[in-house]
């Protein structure tokens, strides 16, 4: 099985990278993750990456794209929670690479 290498250490990842276990999650791997995809975090990314880790505690279940805009408008109102917006922050998929980032599973129903 892959691993991602971060700070000294293996942390298992699947075929697709996303953490085995997402509690061994440390904010650093998101921007290890981020630079492999060509990608600098800012503060944008960050809302978003935390939101989902606060989304996945609460719920257990790592939200969908269509569920994942609807809660980014309640939270963050429909600038933020429209697909354009996710999209130009995660081109991977506002779902699958914001989750990836976030140390947490694959989304439900994505691909």
């Amino acid at each position: 099985m892959p691993y991602l290498e971060f700070e000294g250490q293996q942390y298992e990842v699947d075929e697709d990278g996303y953490l085995v276990d997402w509690q061994a999650w440390k904010e650093g791997m998101a921007q290890v993750m981020a630079a492999q995809d060509g990608i600098t975090l800012g503060n944008e990314h960050w809302e978003i990456i935390k939101f989902l880790r606060e989304y996945f505690i609460k719920f257990q279940i790592a939200p969908m794209i269509k569920i994942l805009v609807k809660e980014i408008g309640k939270a963050f109102g429909p600038e933020k929670g429209n697909t354009k917006y996710l999209y130009e922050l995660f081109p991977g998929g506002p779902a699958k690479q914001a989750c990836r980032y976030a140390g947490l599973p694959k989304p439900t129903g994505c691909v």
